[in-house]
């Protein structure tokens, strides 16, 4: 089960956050103070944690910096502080993304997921076959049915993504903080882009999809289109 650190001093985030989390599976484990969150992060070695910025004792970003001097453990900042400056601050202390709240909880699990996936892709996975295509991100190269297909670093990426959950639906949303690191969401325009040009780079069209199924108001999928 995936371990979860939400350090938060607000008791009612805290407890929401706890028993939304819980309720989709996840464990989760809280600290109301940074020292006490970090203390937690040596001992348990969770596998994410969630960080709100505006600590009673440390603040948020020197916390992050000291996290990050002993453990590569994701850091998600969920927090109130919504200007720029900040979020740029807090990403190159170390965090891996950047939450604003409010927030809804589908979107915080979603982001757990996604920094957990990047993990996953760093660690030198095998290349990922769907059908023809054939994608290795160690080599960071795509073949189709033996050819190779040269894409730019977004549309690698965007493809890479879709590619490490063949057959699901993976929202505009996920696309747009996976690959794009928008902690904003930024415009789902991004994403239909550069899907448009990865379509037609794989020699397909929006309207005759063979591996990249739009579902409407949802998302986009990757599927073998020999087993449809």
């Amino acid at each position: 089960m995936t371990s979860i650190l939400v350090i938060e001093d607000d008791a009612a985030i805290r407890n929401a956050t706890r028993r939304g989390l819980t309720e989709r599976g996840l464990a989760v484990t809280t600290a109301e103070t940074g020292l006490a969150g970090l203390d937690l992060i040596l001992q348990q070695r969770p596998d994410v944690v969630l960080l709100d910025l505006g600590l009673p004792d440390l603040e948020g970003l020197t916390l992050i910096s000291m996290v990050r001097a002993a453990s590569e453990v994701p850091i998600i900042v969920v927090t109130a502080q919504d200007d720029d400056p900040t979020m740029v601050r807090a990403l190159d202390a170390g965090a891996d993304d950047y939450v604003v709240k409010p927030f809804g909880t589908d979107q915080v699990a979603a982001r757990i997921r996604a920094v957990l996936r990047r993990g996953v892709r760093g660690s030198g996975a095998e290349p990922i076959r769907v059908g023809g295509l054939v994608v290795d991100e160690r080599r960071r190269t795509v073949t189709l049915d033996g050819r190779p297909v040269e894409l730019a670093r977004r549309e690698f990426d965007l493809l890479l993504a879709l590619a490490q959950r063949p057959g699901e639906v993976v929202t505009k949303r996920e696309l747009l903080a996976e690959v794009w690191q928008q902690p904003y969401g930024g415009s789902d325009r991004t994403v239909d882009v550069h899907l448009s040009w990865l379509r037609r780079k794989l020699g397909e069209t929006a309207s005759e999809p063979r591996y990249l199924v739009s579902v409407r108001g949802v998302g986009v999928r990757l599927v073998d289109p020999t087993a449809r």
